[in-house]
């Protein structure tokens, strides 16, 4: 999923602006005043309960009966929620039963955005480094159920206070059955989305994915596809999160390409941004990635508050 060339070539960079990104965090040290209060302690419950029925594995009963769970939790907050079912093939030949569930929020505004996370979790655990474990499914706490826990506390916050644009909350399924030698493999609940949007024509300003946003130590840098295809938008989420005091978790550096749920909206002219947990290490990401270790207990509510807060000031700084 992600292109390790150009974090070695970023490693550089990324050094020589050491004192750049210091003198940032010092500089966000003074929060702004949020409209909203992200609630923390409500996501990190959307997290254990995504967990408590076990690995969310597509075609599994674990999947199905989370797949109930959301689908109630986004019609608590949401105006309108649609159901997409669909038999999506693997690269593998599998027949995934998958199921996207999109929650809408303000049906009637013509300016909308876009929120995404997946819900599957990984049937193998192929980066374990026990190699026994390697045929195990992942747990998935912050990959994915991290980003589709503050999915639903934005949910439920903007069922309080409205926003001033349409939000419509993606969460997708079958985004994790992929291989590294096969792009497309990956994202499959997308994929099908794009083509089969929840209404015809649905055309947002951008999308704003999230995954793997509840790990402890998680920093949070510029994804390529991010900046090359919405600069702007990278940059002003971004200066958002520093202002509210973030900056230690969002850096403003570019660091490789990762092939995620974004990609396919931005294969279609839907600007995109992925706020994706990023690292320098050798897989790329968090230590438990696509490991048994990916369990509730290294889930930080220090780092959903921040991904939280920083997404939901910043829809409530877009004027429709």
């Amino acid at each position: 999923m992600l292109d390790f060339i150009s974090i070695v070539a970023a490693a550089a960079l990324l050094a020589s602006c050491g004192g750049k990104q210091d003198a940032a965090r010092e500089a966000s040290d003074a929060p702004a005043q949020a409209v909203v209060n992200f609630n923390a302690d409500s996501a990190y419950a959307h997290v254990k309960a995504q967990c408590d029925f076990g690995p969310r594995v597509p075609s599994t009963p674990a999947h199905e009966q989370c797949g109930a769970y959301l689908e109630a939790q986004l019609a608590r907050y949401c105006d309108t929620v649609y159901t997409q079912h669909a038999d999506l093939t693997t690269h593998d030949g599998k027949v995934l039963h998958a199921t996207n569930y999109i929650g809408v929020i303000n049906p009637d505004a013509e300016k909308r955005i876009l929120l995404m996370a997946h819900w599957d979790c990984r049937p193998w655990a192929d980066n374990d480094p026990d190699p026994a474990k390697r045929h195990m499914p992942v747990m998935g706490a912050n990959d994915a159920a991290s980003g589709v826990a503050v999915l639903l506390e934005l949910a439920r916050i903007m069922k309080q206070k409205r926003p001033g644009v349409g939000v419509d909350i993606l969460l997708d399924d079958a985004e994790d059955w992929g291989t590294d030698s096969i792009d497309e493999s990956w994202a499959l609940g997308t994929q099908y989305w794009v083509h089969h949007t929840h209404v015809p024509y649905y055309a947002p300003m951008y999308g704003i994915l999230l995954d793997m946003v509840g790990a402890k130590g998680a920093t949070f840098y510029q994804e390529g596809f991010s900046v090359d295809a919405a600069p702007s938008l990278v940059e002003s989420i971004w200066a958002t999160a520093a202002d509210a005091g973030y900056g230690k978790y969002f850096i403003a550096q570019k660091l490789g390409y990762v092939t995620d749920d974004h990609k396919p909206l931005i294969d279609n002219q839907i600007p995109c941004v992925d706020i994706v947990d990023m690292r320098q290490s050798p897989s790329g990401f968090f230590s438990g990635w696509h490991t048994t270790h990916d369990t509730l207990d290294n889930i930080d509510k220090g780092t959903l508050k921040a991904v939280g807060q920083t997404v939901a000031n910043f829809i409530y700084s877009i004027q429709q």
